[in-house]
């Protein structure tokens, strides 16, 4: 009767764990996936786009640029093809906000570090100040990893018109003149489609994390995609 019921007891408890793993699988298969959304213009506050292409409701992507990074070498499209990445716009002398963005820019680039996947973009919108000279002290004095993240400068329209019409990021309305100063705190988060997937005020350490987090979700989703 003893060993009837010791069996009895065994059988039950592998049971109950069998039952426990069974359930899980199901909830975890059931549960909606987390995802991101995918913005196009129509969805931003139109303040922050340009008006040519409010209206456009799909296919977003962020245009091709030609720029020169610290290092003075030519950066485009093609040095971020195939990558996740982050970009932002600010400038060297700026007192305010950007040596906040700036800190908070060099975080995100020590958890990325060892991440071949990820790189960073950051553009002046002072290019008539930041001078290749000029960036790469910069880039010297926050400690920039040229591997991971490029300080753009180039033609000021191109800057301009790459933060309202690609990156729906700016609020004042500006068209590269030469007394024109456009600045924003705007993290964006851009995908390996050039698509954009979230923004984040980069001034604010909950907003940074809350970037960190949509990162991880839109690798497990590439990483999901390489698997299939």
């Amino acid at each position: 009767m003893r060993a009837f019921l010791a069996k009895f007891k065994f059988f039950a408890i592998v049971f109950f764990f069998i039952s426990v793993v069974i359930v899980y699988l199901f909830y975890d298969a059931l549960k909606p996936k987390e995802t991101l959304t995918i913005y196009q213009p129509s969805m931003v506050n139109s303040e922050l786009v340009d008006s040519t292409i409010q209206n456009i409701r799909k296919y977003h992507t962020i245009a091709d640029f030609s720029l020169i990074n610290q290092n003075g070498k030519t950066i485009t499209q093609k040095d971020y093809d195939g990558k996740i990445y982050i970009a932002d716009f600010f400038f060297t002398t700026c007192p305010t906000i950007c040596p906040i963005m700036t800190e908070n820019m060099a975080i995100i680039q020590r958890k990325i570090q060892n991440d071949s996947t990820v790189k960073l973009l950051s553009h002046t919108v002072t290019p008539e100040i930041d001078s290749v000279t000029q960036l790469k002290k910069y880039a010297v004095e926050k400690g920039v990893d040229d591997r991971i993240w490029n300080l753009v400068t180039g033609d000021k329209k191109q800057i301009y018109d790459l933060a309202r019409k690609s990156y729906l990021a700016v609020q004042t309305v500006g068209d590269g003149g030469p007394f024109d100063m456009i600045h924003t705190e705007n993290f964006i988060l851009v995908d390996k489609q050039k698509r954009i997937r979230g923004f984040y005020d980069g001034t604010k350490p909950e907003e940074i994390d809350k970037l960190m987090d949509d990162l991880e979700v839109l690798k497990a989703v590439y990483a999901k995609q390489s698997e299939q």
